[in-house]
């Protein structure tokens, strides 16, 4: 029989935390530890980092997923180890996990099989308490305005014009719209509200884009919360509470240390979502990995037209570093749902439908080239793959001229990814054009316009008649130098979910701009796409369950 996931981790040892930060050459002074297995690397510990050398940075991404899976964390994971088997000095940079859809959807998310991150029940659920930490700062700044408004509205706050949501780390439908303030005049002022999955919140985005504490809090201040009577935004520097904020935020902005079954070390730190947010770990957290390591793997969320695109266009220009090689991530069981397969059927082989699917590879290949960075694909292996599948999809690749490699990462670890590894050691070493996709000087029309015709192989942006006036607002606020952070369906190029493969020539609607001065981006709101996720209809919660002695089943 199988083993689950956590099964493999329960049944993996690991070296103490202390072990595990020297061999990244951090000493156990610049770590504080959070039990034997966790610990934050200092700040002093990151200031030494930046006095060394920066390593080569590989960005790993996918196709659109689909619910037949992809696994790309655990090709990460997987990657790091090989990398680290071949005698490269390594370090992973992953995100961490969000317990909406840990208790949602698709239950753990630390990699998986014998490519995972340890301690992973700690890391999917509490772990050291950043996301915690995030949502209490986020819902103390609206404590503060709506304190501030209640106590006599020094800064003509329009009430019907607060825009700060209150953030939970849980789906939960109930609270997309609310009403608060009922009661008294002592409980508030009455107004429409809602709350955000606290992975959407910009408050995860500053923090995962902060590089000190003093960045940090001229972040925060940017932050725009409202807006007066005569239409002028209000930011948390307007209410005089960067300060504090920040200090609810200081020991959480250290990232965190933990390892891999093999050993690897890992930061993960930050977590937004890529459908909704920008979808990359810290700032921070890379650059600790890139002046530790002679490697640094990370991931972006979802696929390389939403978390890669946003790495490449959002991330990078405050990283200081572009990407050496891209790895994009396929399975056969993804392509031919692509291609028009039914999840049921994704058992049976289908050549014609893996040659389908293709397309919307293609697409991405395409798409991380026009970056101007080497490629290499790797192909995700899964038992039910049928060697005339592997072959037909093997042409394909290598009609394209790029790199690829069959990866067994789940089954065998660093071991299944050590051609995948050689690979990418070999496309590190090419020399790439990096250009962005965008100048930043660009209107913001035409940047989302490039996002939707460069890479989703669209051909039209529609702006709602609120977008339009949107346009006009930032254009006179001086907010039109941002880049674009677009929210939209994963699972398709398009705005339509429904839309698998290579769809062209579709229109995107832009039905909202929600301006985030202290991420410092601009977020296109496209479709149906909701920043408050609910949960399915058996959420994987339903699996899960602890015993007396603490230890943790059902969790993936």
């Amino acid at each position: 029989m199988v083993k689950s996931d956590i099964e493999i981790a329960q049944a993996s040892s690991m070296a103490l935390i202390t072990d595990i930060a020297s061999k990244a050459g951090i000493s156990p002074d610049d770590i504080e530890q959070y039990g034997k297995y966790k610990a934050k690397i200092t700040f002093d510990g990151l200031a030494k980092l930046q006095e060394r050398e920066t390593g080569k940075l590989v960005l790993v991404t996918a196709i659109n997923p689909t619910p037949a899976g992809e696994g790309k964390s655990t090709v990460t994971i997987g990657l790091g180890d090989a990398l680290n088997q071949l005698g490269h000095q390594t370090m992973i940079a992953l995100r961490e996990p969000s317990l909406g859809p840990v208790m949602g959807v698709k239950g753990g998310a630390a990699g998986g099989g014998y490519a995972q991150v340890l301690p992973m029940e700690d890391i999917n659920l509490h772990f050291t308490g950043d996301l915690h930490a995030i949502t209490t700062a986020n819902n103390a700044i609206a404590a503060l305005l709506d304190n501030h408004i209640h106590q006599g509205n020094a800064l003509n706050i329009d009430t019907r014009r607060v825009i700060w949501k209150r953030v939970v780390d849980l789906n939960d439908r109930q609270l997309r719209q609310i009403i608060g303030g009922l009661g008294s005049p002592i409980n508030g002022v009455p107004r429409e509200d809602g709350f955000d999955i606290t992975v959407a919140s910009e408050i995860m985005a500053v923090f995962c884009l902060a590089t000190s504490i003093d960045n940090l809090k001229t972040r925060l201040s940017k932050i725009v919360v409202a807006y007066t009577y005569d239409r002028k935004p209000v930011t948390v520097g307007d209410l005089e509470i960067a300060g504090a904020i920040s200090v609810l935020l200081k020991d959480a902005l250290k990232p965190n240390l933990v390892q891999t079954i093999a050993g690897t070390p890992a930061f993960i730190h930050g977590g937004p979502f890529a459908n909704i947010a920008h979808g990359c770990n810290s700032v921070l957290a890379t650059k600790a990995a890139l002046n530790a390591a002679e490697f640094t793997v990370t991931e972006a969320g979802f696929g390389a037209d939403l978390g890669g695109e946003k790495f490449l266009d959002i991330k990078t220009r405050e990283l200081g570093k572009t990407p050496d090689a891209v790895v994009i991530v396929a399975t056969v069981r993804a392509l031919k749902m692509h291609g028009g397969v039914a999840k049921h059927e994704l058992e049976k082989e289908n050549i014609a439908a893996v040659k389908a699917g293709f397309a919307n590879l293609n697409r991405h290949i395409d798409n991380i080239q026009g970056y101007g960075l080497p490629v290499v694909v790797a192909i995700n292996e899964f038992v039910t793959d049928t060697e005339a599948e592997i072959t037909a999809l093997s042409e394909l690749i290598a009609n394209k001229h790029v790199a690829f490699s069959l990866t067994q990462v789940w089954a065998k670890g660093g071991s299944g990814g050590l051609d995948l590894a050689e690979k990418v050691v070999n496309a590190c070493q090419e020399t790439s054009h990096f250009n962005y996709l965008y100048e930043l000087s660009d209107s913001i029309p035409e940047k989302i316009e490039a996002i939707v015709t460069k890479i989703y192989g669209g051909s039209t942006v529609t702006f709602s008649k609120k977008a339009q006036n949107q346009l006009k607002e930032f254009e006179q606020n001086g907010w039109t130098t941002l880049p674009i952070c677009m929210a939209k369906t994963q699972y398709s190029f398009s705005d339509d979910q429904t839309l698998l493969g290579a769809p062209e020539n579709f229109d995107i609607t832009i039905r909202e701009l929600v301006p985030k001065l202290g991420a410092g981006f601009i977020v296109a709101l496209t479709g149906d796409i909701m920043t408050m996720p609910g949960l399915p209809k058996k959420p994987a919660a339903l699996n899960m369950d602890v015993d007396n002695s603490g230890n943790i089943s059902g969790l993936f």
